[in-house]
């Protein structure tokens, strides 16, 4: 746990971590101003999909195109939340209209939303109040595997064993 909250580690498949090249990561944003400057770039077709963020663990939030993954958009590093979200346009600013956890590469808890909210507010963008879409993510204590516990039912899909009622994705963590 790092003095802002948990850092979480990228759990995903290692060929993706290891096609991660030093300085490719997504566009760090910690402005207003530089949020406008990289959505001035942003095209329609761009604009009309979410886009995959990460909030690094600075503090700092990240943002590349929607088909990127999570681990290259933090460069390979640690991370406090990671997920998809969606941007509109109200009046003459642009605030959050969709935001979630969904990042199976590093699977964060649904607890790390004041890491979020703290770099929206940061930038200065109008958000929700918690997470649109929350993913409950947990590892199977059975077979190890990564799971998305859907309606409460938290029952691993590969094997049937009972899940964690607490996060547990990381084993090192």
């Amino acid at each position: 746990m790092s003095a802002r909250g948990r850092s979480y580690r990228y759990v995903g498949p290692v060929e993706l971590k290891a096609a991660v090249r030093p300085g490719s990561g997504g566009c760090r944003i910690s402005s207003a101003a530089e949020f406008g400057d990289w959505i001035a770039g942003r095209s329609a077709v761009e604009l009309a999909e979410p886009f995959t963020f990460v909030v690094g663990a600075d503090g700092a939030l990240r943002l590349a195109p929607r088909r990127s993954e999570h681990v290259a958009c933090a460069g390979g590093a640690m991370v406090l939340s990671a997920g998809e979200i969606r941007f509109v346009r109200e009046a003459d600013r642009w605030a959050v209209s969709e935001i979630s956890n969904q990042s199976t590469g590093y699977c964060p808890d649904i607890g790390s939303w004041p890491e979020v909210a703290r770099a929206l507010d940061d930038v200065g963008l109008e958000r929700p109040s918690g997470f649109t879409h929350e993913v409950v993510f947990r590892r199977c204590s059975g077979c190890q595997e990564h799971n998305i516990v859907r309606e409460d039912d938290f029952v691993c899909v590969f094997c049937g064993s009972a899940l964690p009622e607490t996060w547990n994705v990381d084993p090192t963590g």
